[in-house]
């Protein structure tokens, strides 16, 4: 008898540990809630008083520290599910937005089977060195269309830069793969003279670059991908699309390899 009523013992103080923790999804008030349910469940002839529970608590937290962790990792598995859950149904809704929208430049094959959308930053470091990704993955599959989606989150210079950016693509679409390899590409911060500067390289006229860099749609098509990115839990670049998968990070080509076949499979 004594040695069932420690095991359920513990198991409420494990439960009610998680509980304290965090590790329960919900306001404060659903914690204490569901605390309390497990506490009911406990057999009534088992008396707990607080200082027996947190004394429970406490030694087989530090005898068993790897529950946590343990814990920690189901949270963000469920989190993350959740998430990918969630992504289905924004890229189901927003699919003309996210893979078709006239403000984006496009590279590869621009009639290929499969689409693979990248939100990013021309002052993004890791967008500068996951350039080399998309020049190789288009490259290497003719049927790979690449779409490039402006989404400045590294300050004014940032967001000026992509301005000259889609007003360029505007312009002159059929050189927009020219002027995003050399503004990305380029030594040094991306700012508005910068872009500008590679814009008439390629043969932009300034006067109508800078008068298309008024035109209030492009700053309409930026909030959009700013509200599009915060549904899609994208808070960082490079992130990408393929296919009904958000990927974050740059994770490198082969990985982004692997996401483009999943999706070639998946048509």
């Amino acid at each position: 008898m004594t040695k069932a009523i420690l095991l359920g013992t513990t198991g409420v103080a494990v439960a009610l540990a998680m509980l304290g923790f965090g590790f329960v999804t919900g306001s404060p008030q659903t914690a204490k809630a569901d605390a309390a349910q497990i506490a009911q469940a406990v057999s009534a002839d088992t008396k707990i008083d607080r200082a027996e529970v947190e004394g429970i608590i406490r030694d087989y937290l530090l005898k068993n520290p790897e529950v946590l962790l343990e814990a920690q990792e189901a949270l963000e598995a469920k989190q993350k599910e959740a998430q990918r859950v969630a992504s289905l149904d924004v890229i189901k809704d927003a699919k003309d937005q996210i893979f078709n929208s006239a403000f984006d430049g496009v590279v590869g094959n621009p009639n290929g089977k499969v689409t693979i959308v990248e939100f990013y930053d021309y002052n993004c470091g890791y967008c500068k060195r996951a350039m080399e990704d998309m020049q190789a993955l288009t490259t290497a599959d003719p049927e790979l269309r690449f779409v490039l989606k402006e989404f400045p989150i590294l300050g004014p210079d940032s967001q000026k830069a992509s301005v000259v950016s889609m007003a360029f693509h505007l312009m002159m679409p059929e050189k927009y793969g020219e002027f995003h390899n050399a503004l990305l590409g380029a030594q040094g911060r991306a700012t508005e003279a910068a872009a500008i500067k590679v814009a008439l390289s390629l043969g932009a006229d300034e006067a109508t670059l800078r008068e298309k860099m008024k035109d209030p749609s492009i700053a309409e098509a930026l909030s959009k991908t700013y509200d599009l990115a915060n549904k899609l839990a994208i808070t960082g670049t490079p992130s990408y699309v393929v296919g009904n998968e958000v990927v974050f990070g740059a994770l490198g080509q082969d990985v982004l390899a692997e996401k483009i076949e999943a999706a070639k499979a998946a048509l």
